[in-house]
This record gives structure tokens, C-alpha cells and sequence, in this order.
């Protein structure tokens, strides 16, 4: 570990997600541009190492899907508690930032308040949605939440935690500034169908056959159909190439770069619930939302889950702007009944398109990364 110079402070922050990655960075920059005298270290990916983060375990190591996953995983995961557990004894850092990623950090959180260490958990866990008792734990061993929907600074300070919402960091991207309504992609005369299979191993095997099963099925309805496949960089084209040759289907490409490319391409999207679904939606682009966990993962959430919605978007809005369509019923029968729907019927793309702009206004303006930041350097100050 780095020796730390005199008066230099210390923050550990732990992202065990591709998104929580990506926000993490953008929260990291903004501290060294009021501090660049920070040291960071902790648990993330690529895009934290960019930033400056020293990265002692790498975050694509950790990831699981539903609650069974995490067995698979579990000698990881220890391994990874043990080391964030040693990092908060030996080095003692000022500042832990936590984000997303409950289960885990919420553990680091308990070690960390033992020591006195102050705790800023930044991007909430799904609390809201499913096992809401762990308000209870977060009460008790985190400073500060920092919210990025605007429902959930409400739910907090029900239950008596200190909390702010500082909006959603995708609302600094400024290609959103020149989002508006349009029939644009509606009316191609080649329309493209983005599918968008999630950022981890086991999401692409269980929803990118289902997808192209689907886009075989579009093809043979409207033959003039293209397909872009887009491969998050934490799973490539080296596991979803065999996929897409065996599924034969004509214009189908496999892309690797910015997902806001497949955007900006395609008339539709169909997504693997999540985060980019939130993305889609605020740039404007329909979107079928589908998600598949193991059987018994799903019999457990059904039992847990408080919400009535999967997708963000929907939550935020409080009403279905996009379809959902969620285990059971995400079959490619029925993506291809919605987007065939939505294909032929440019009107009811484009009130859809309203209705996500709408929904995105709610989400407060650019900057949640700098209010962050701000909220940061208080708790850093406060304890130095």
C-alpha cells in the first residue's frame, strides 16, 4: 500500500458493479478536483483504476446474480470481505465511500463503524423494493445515504437516516441535452433493434438466447430488420459470438463500445432490467424490459419484493411507461408481440418517447456528481 504523506487523507470506496464502477469514477474525479491531494483505494473496476483508485480487488470477481448465485461465489466474496476488512484496520482511511452492492458493504459498514471510520453510502441498495429491514443496519453503521431517485429520500427519512438525494448522475451526459421527440427511428426504412443482454456471464446466457430467438422470429415478420448485440466489456464478444452465429440471423452484429452508440442507432431496444434500462429511457428509445433468474431465486423475490415495477423508469414515474416483461413471461413469443407493436404503430412510439422524457425530468438537474462530491469532503472535514 501507498505510505501517505503527511496531511494527506485516505477514502477506501467499494463498487462491486459495472454501473457503480462508472459512477464511483465520476464521484472520484469530482473529490480530486476539490482535493488532489486524495489518496483512493478499494474495491471497482476499469473505470475507477482510470480515475486513481489503487484497486485491491477487482470488482467482476465479486458480482453475482439472485440469491442463489452468491454459493458460487462465496469463497470470492470472503476473500474480499477479508481484504476491505485488513485495508480499514492497517490504513484506517478517512472516508469509506460505499456504493450499491448491500450485502457486501453493508458488512465493510459494520467493520467500519467499529472503528470509527465515518461511512457515506452513495447509490442506494433496492432496499425500497425487497428485505426493507435492512434499514435498520444501515441506520446504525452509515453516516450519510446519498440518493441518486427521487422516491428514496422520502423512504429514508421514514426510517430516521441521514439522507440526501443529489439526482441521477446519467443526467450529466451531455448527449441528453439534445434529446426530443422524433419519429426518426420510427420511420426508418431499415429500423434497428437493439438488444441489450446484461453485463455479467450469467445474464447473457440466460436472456441473449431468448433475445435472438426473438429477433429470429421479428426477421421472419418484418424481414427488413437489423440487429445490434451489445456486449458489455466485462462479458465480450467471445461469449456471445457463438450465440449470435448459431442463431443465424441475417444483420445481427456484435458491438463493443459505447452502449449510447446502440442508442443513438436503433428504433427499439430490448434490455435486460437494470441500469441501462434507465439509460435508454433517458435518451428517449422504447425499450422492452426483460429479466430471468434461477427458479429459485425468483420463488424467494416474489415472496420479498414490495414494488410493482422492475424497470427504473417505471418506479420513478409510478406507472408502466415500458412494458415488462419478468421471468415466466419473458419468453421471445412475447418480445416479439411488443416490439412488433411498437414497430407498427409510430404513434405509440412516439407518446412513449414523451412519456420518458417526462418521467425524466424527475430526476433533478446535472451535477449529482459534484453534489456528492460536496457531501464527501463535509464528512472527510468532519472527521479530520
Amino acid at each position: 500500500m501507498t505510505a501517505l504523506s503527511n496531511g494527506q487523507k485516505c477514502v477506501m470506496i467499494i463498487a462491486g458493479e459495472a454501473s457503480g464502477d462508472a459512477h464511483g469514477a465520476e464521484l472520484v474525479n469530482a473529490m480530486r478536483r476539490r482535493d488532489d491531494r486524495l489518496f483512493f483505494c478499494g474495491i471497482g473496476g476499469e473505470r475507477l483504476r482510470a480515475a486513481g483508485v489503487k484497486i485491491l480487488v477487482e470488482s467482476s470477481t465479486l458480482s453475482v446474480v439472485g440469491l442463489t448465485e452468491v454459493f458460487a461465489k462465496l469463497p470470492q466474496l470472503m476473500d474480499g470481505i477479508s481484504t476491505a476488512k485488513g485495508v480499514l484496520k492497517s490504513l484506517h482511511p478517512d472516508l469509506l465511500i460505499l456504493i450499491d452492492f448491500p450485502d457486501f458493504n453493508l458488512h465493510i459498514a459494520g467493520a467500519a463503524n467499529k472503528l470509527g471510520i465515518p461511512v457515506m453510502y452513495y447509490i442506494s441498495p433496492q432496499i425500497w423494493a425487497w428485505r426493507q429491514g435492512r434499514v435498520k443496519k444501515i441506520r446504525r453503521r452509515v453516516d450519510r445515504m446519498v440518493v441518486i431517485l427521487p422516491f428514496e429520500e422520502a423512504f429514508y427519512r421514514k426510517h430516521g437516516v441521514p439522507v440526501s438525494f443529489v439526482g441521477h448522475p446519467l443526467m450529466d451526459d451531455p448527449l441528453l441535452t439534445d434529446i426530443a421527440p422524433s419519429r426518426t427511428r420510427a420511420v426508418d426504412a431499415t429500423p434497428v433493434i437493439g438488444l441489450l443482454p446484461g453485463s455479467r456471464d450469467r445474464e447473457v446466457q440466460r436472456h441473449l438466447p431468448v433475445m435472438l430467438d426473438a429477433a429470429a422470429m421479428l426477421q421472419r415478420l418484418e424481414p427488413d430488420l437489423r440487429f445490434i448485440v451489445s456486449a458489455a466489456p466485462s462479458v465480450g464478444q467471445e461469449v456471445m459470438a457463438p450465440m449470435v452465429d448459431a442463431a443465424g440471423i441475417r444483420d445481427c452484429t456484435i458491438y463493443e463500445g459505447d452502449v449510447r452508440h446502440i442508442f443513438q442507432e436503433s428504433a427499439i431496444v430490448v434490455a435486460a432490467s437494470g441500469t441501462v434500462t434507465l439509460e435508454a429511457a433517458l435518451h428517449g428509445v422504447p425499450t422492452v424490459i426483460m429479466y430471468r433468474i434461477s427458479p429459485t431465486s425468483a420463488r424467494l423475490g416474489r415472496l420479498l419484493i414490495k414494488v410493482q415495477h422492475a424497470g427504473l423508469i417505471n418506479l420513478i414515474a409510478g406507472k408502466t411507461v415500458l412494458p415488462e416483461l419478468i421471468q415466466e413471461v419473458a419468453t421471445a413469443e412475447n418480445i416479439t408481440i411488443l416490439v412488433l407493436a411498437l414497430i407498427r404503430n409510430p404513434d405509440r412510439m412516439e407518446r412513449m418517447r414523451r412519456e420518458l422524457i417526462e418521467a425524466r425530468a424527475l430526476l433533478g438537474e446535472p451535477g449529482a456528481s459534484a453534489r456528492a462530491a460536496g457531501i464527501a469532503m463535509e464528512l472527510l472535514e468532519g472527521h479530520g
